[in-house]
């Protein structure tokens, strides 16, 4: 008996060993779950500026298949660990210096980023107003070229060929010459082609000076996004991007509204005339006032600077230490669209999406005179103003833009907020079984 009594005090304490560490681990975690909720319901209350979503983790496979260097602050290696900056200092790797660098673009006055915006918004609306604001030359054009409507419909097909192939070509090229150099190659290149279409002699000039027109134009729908990333944060993007994003949409709509009122009042060319009037414009605004922004390209001109003043030519930025080939990018540039449409059904439904959207909209440049000239009588400039519906609800989308954003906000923290509380509960519940 003496001998039983010993050895089940002996497994009773060893029992109460062994769940010491137990309860030990499971009130360590009902702590943190509790500051976790704690914390979780300061952000929601105190700032609702501040992004409630759950930051998807990064994994091994997406480090390395894209090696980003384009924020200038983070840098991962081979195994997918974020290198700190002490390493990159004592590795001579250039980096941005925080909110002390002149270099980085999201350092900018935000008078300076608003400027920019607007005038890439601008230059983004100008190249497809292009696009729309040629559909009111069609009679015209017919008149002067001794062609039919069909032949003239052409010109608006070969535009907007040219706008869905310069991506795929202009956007790799931003990535070794920067997206300022683009921009002002590209957008004097769509000026210049706006001349032969001012002055076109025969419908075969106009037909080939559009492509050319729209290829140099596409710029602005691949690149200058990345622009508008560059400059601000995460927490502050939201505002800037809605505003670039819906300027390439206002453009058409806007197009037949101004070349309604050229074409009924005087000729054709006028319509082109007005649209060099307005690249010189923007061209001129992005060589004074759009910087350079991406971040590789600075840093390159930061590590030429330090070498230049240290002497040390052992510092280096991140861009120049890759070995890269231009034609290479250009083709993997053309061929990863469509892998994506084919392997990304994501993908695929939205460029659906857009697709049957933008038809439905380059649809209407034909049907609307047909609908309103013929079976109501309207003129040409009244025509155009019919389009304005269209800008009104392209307007009321983007400022519903705001509610929209506070609605995920506040599911993402409810989410968030249901998950904490369920873990809370599970811990408590084995703390419980434990005791």
């Amino acid at each position: 008996m003496a001998h039983s009594s010993d050895s089940t005090k002996s497994v009773s304490d060893l029992e109460k060993g062994d769940s010491e560490p137990v309860q030990a681990t499971v009130q360590k975690e009902v702590e943190e779950q509790d500051e976790a909720e704690t914390r979780a319901r300061s952000i929601n209350t105190g700032s609702r500026k501040q992004d409630l979503h759950l930051r998807p983790q990064s994994t091994n496979r997406s480090v390395r298949s894209h090696h980003s260097y384009t924020d200038g602050y983070s840098h991962f290696g081979q195994d997918g660990e974020e290198k700190t900056s002490v390493d990159l200092a004592t590795s001579h790797e250039v980096q941005f210096d925080g909110d002390a660098d002149a270099y980085s673009p999201k350092n900018r006055s935000s008078l300076s980023k608003w400027l920019i915006v607007i005038i890439l918004a601008a230059s983004s609306m100008c190249v497809t107003c292009a696009s729309a604001l040629y559909t009111t030359t069609y009679w015209q054009l017919e008149r002067d070229f001794h062609i039919s409507k069909l032949v003239a419909t052409v010109g608006l097909t070969t535009f907007v060929m040219g706008l869905a192939i310069g991506p795929m070509i202009l956007s790799p090229l931003s990535e070794f010459y920067g997206r300022r150099a683009i921009y002002l190659a590209a957008f004097g290149m769509f000026f210049i082609w706006l001349i032969p279409c001012a002055v076109a002699p025969n419908a075969a000039t106009m037909l080939v000076a559009r492509f050319f027109d729209g290829l140099a134009g596409s710029a602005f729908l691949s690149v200058a996004g990345g622009t508008v990333g560059d400059m601000f944060t995460r927490e502050t993007l939201s505002m800037p991007m809605m505003i670039y994003t819906a300027s390439p949409f206002v453009g058409p709509q806007l197009g037949p509204v101004i070349g309604g009122f050229i074409n009924q009042y005087t000729d054709w060319r006028w319509s082109f005339y007005v649209l060099l009037i307005w690249a010189a414009i923007q061209w001129i605004s992005i060589f004074f006032f759009v910087p350079e922004t991406y971040a590789p390209v600075l840093l390159r001109r930061k590590a030429v600077k330090l070498r230049k003043d240290t002497g040390d030519e052992s510092w280096k930025a991140p861009i120049e230490k890759m070995d890269r080939s231009v034609v290479k990018r250009v083709m993997w540039s053309i061929v990863r669209p469509f892998q994506l449409l084919i392997f990304e059904p994501m993908c695929l439904n939205l460029c659906m999406l857009c697709a049957v959207l933008l038809g439905i909209l380059y649809l209407f440049f034909g049907a609307f005179p047909l609908v309103f000239g013929n079976n109501h009588g309207f003129q040409q400039w009244q025509t155009g103003l019919s389009f304005l519906g269209i800008f009104v609800g392209t307007v009321i989308g983007i400022c519903s833009d705001v509610l929209w954003r506070r609605h995920c906000e506040r599911q993402a923290y409810w989410v968030h907020e249901k998950k904490l509380t369920s873990s809370r509960r599970e811990a408590c519940a084995q703390q419980q079984w434990y005791q």
